[in-house]
């Protein structure tokens, strides 16, 4: 046999069993994606077909997608295999879900409208199928056999773990007086510290120009709903840990004009951060989707917003936010990532009907591939065309992790102001003042920190009544 003859058999054997080991097909992969794996609607009604939550559980991964609107077909419940094989499973329900909860007392996992037992076994909520469903949530009352549901539209649920009976509470439009013209877009809720909380993004042309506040963070005490803020709020998390000397932390993420916001809660004390935007796309409610804030690994959370992952503890100490640094931008959509048998899983929203037939894969790699990815960067502040009062402070902007930093300064007003830069580099409440910039009356000024210089939290303060734009450009 000649050199040619031995190399094309050599390369045929490795073939072979690389594609027939085990007497098996081995599923293909290309850089973390199994095309076999995704999720596709069919011709009958085209949407989108959106993978909206991802839960290991009963030794699978299980997924599932979503349509716009309930309006689709052809997609459903996931089944993925530790061979990588994967199914659609036999009760698929094609609906619109980014829901996932497990519920302890009962072992029973939780995603879309499907109930899951430690077998495998699954049943469906026949009551909120048809339903646009983006939470599930501890019960305030009886945690035991009840569960919450949130709607997209503003529903909120109960359900008896073990009937699936469900009934509804309350509708958050009327509840929380969102405007009629606005179109809710509910994205997520939360149990902590005895109140339910709820997050809807809804931000259009209206709140852009600043004729509207259709967005919303309110909380319900069981009696009571009261509204936090009125600016879009995509996620709420916490650990909802048993022991409580961790501090039990919840964050929120919303946004307006001027950037990110992270909302801190404890002990019944919400602070507001600020961080960058490191894309103006996600300034609208239909293109956040699901902004998460997930364990990535245990009791470590990676939270991703506004084309940004960052990486953050998910504990507190004497009321304060711990260390939070960006990781890398993207350009994915996101609605959900988990880790699953070692490895880095990420949900997708890729392809809908105005690019041909809507279909999105999944992910999978390693947690440290992020750092791999677009470097982080980043646009905000705290003040956009805000009126300010003479002394008044701005909420604490994130600064640690990003390389080049120049903030911009407008003055709106008809006279002269000063600015000084604060910095907190221990992330524990404590300012020091790093320099103090003059502004003219309608004028504008901007600041090139020096190479090397960072700290965790940066803020502003003014010396009189003005109006004032400020922002800073993270390269």
């Amino acid at each position: 046999m000649n050199k040619v003859n031995k190399t094309v058999l050599t390369l045929l054997i490795t073939v072979t069993i690389v594609i027939f080991s085990n007497g098996q097909q081995q599923p293909i992969q290309i850089n973390g994606v199994f095309p076999q794996m995704t999720v596709v609607s069919d011709h009958l009604n085209r949407s989108e077909a959106g993978i909206g939550a991802l839960l290991p559980w009963a030794n699978k991964l299980w997924a599932v997608g979503y349509v716009a609107h309930v309006h689709g077909s052809g997609i459903g419940l996931y089944e993925i295999n530790e061979d990588m094989t994967s199914r659609k499973h036999p009760m698929s329900h094609t609906g619109t879900y980014a829901n996932r909860f497990i519920h302890n007392k009962s072992n029973q996992a939780i995603i879309g409208p499907y109930v899951i037992d430690t077998s495998g076994n699954v049943r469906i909520i026949d009551d909120l199928k048809n339903y646009r469903l983006c939470a599930t949530m501890q019960h305030l009352t009886k945690p035991d056999s009840m569960v919450y549901f949130l709607t997209m539209e503003g529903f909120l649920f109960e359900t008896n773990i073990y009937t699936l009976k469900s009934t509804r509470l309350f509708d958050l439009v009327k509840e929380l007086d969102i405007p009629k013209s606005a179109q809710v877009h509910f994205k997520n809720g939360y149990t902590n510290d005895g109140k339910v909380f709820v997050a809807n993004n809804s931000y259009y042309e209206e709140e852009f120009q600043g004729k509207r506040s259709a967005g919303r963070l309110a909380q319900w005490d069981g009696n009571t709903w009261t509204i936090i803020d009125k600016n879009p709020y995509v996620e709420i998390a916490g650990k909802n840990w048993s022991a409580k000397d961790y501090g039990d932390p919840m964050y929120a993420t919303g946004w307006d004009r001027s950037s990110v916001i992270l909302k801190f809660y404890k002990k019944g004390i919400w602070k507001t951060y600020r961080l960058p935007k490191s894309d103006y796309s996600y300034d609208h409610a239909w293109n956040t989707e699901w902004m998460r804030i997930r364990d990535a690994i245990t009791e470590r959370f990676l939270m991703d917003v506004h084309g940004t992952f960052f990486e953050m503890p998910c504990l507190s100490y004497n009321g304060n936010i711990m260390g939070i640094r960006p990781i890398c931008t993207h350009l994915r959509i996101v609605p959900d990532f988990v880790s699953w048998r070692g490895m880095f899983v990420m949900g997708s929203d890729m392809t809908d009907n105005s690019s041909g037939q809507p279909q999105s894969g999944l992910w999978f790699g390693n947690i440290d591939d992020l750092w791999k990815f677009g470097k982080p960067k980043g646009v905000g502040g705290p003040w956009y065309n805000t009126q300010l009062k003479a002394g008044e402070v701005s909420d604490p902007y994130l600064m640690n992790g990003y390389d080049q930093k120049t903030v911009h300064i407008t003055n709106h007003s008809n006279k002269d102001i000063e600015v000084t830069l604060e910095v907190d580099y221990l992330s524990n409440d404590s300012w020091n003042k790093y320099k103090t910039i003059k502004v003219p009356a309608g004028g504008y000024v901007y600041q090139v920190f020096e190479n090397g210089f960072s700290a965790q939290w940066v803020r502003a303060r003014i010396d009189k009544e003005a109006e004032v734009t400020l922002q800073f450009t993270y390269n």
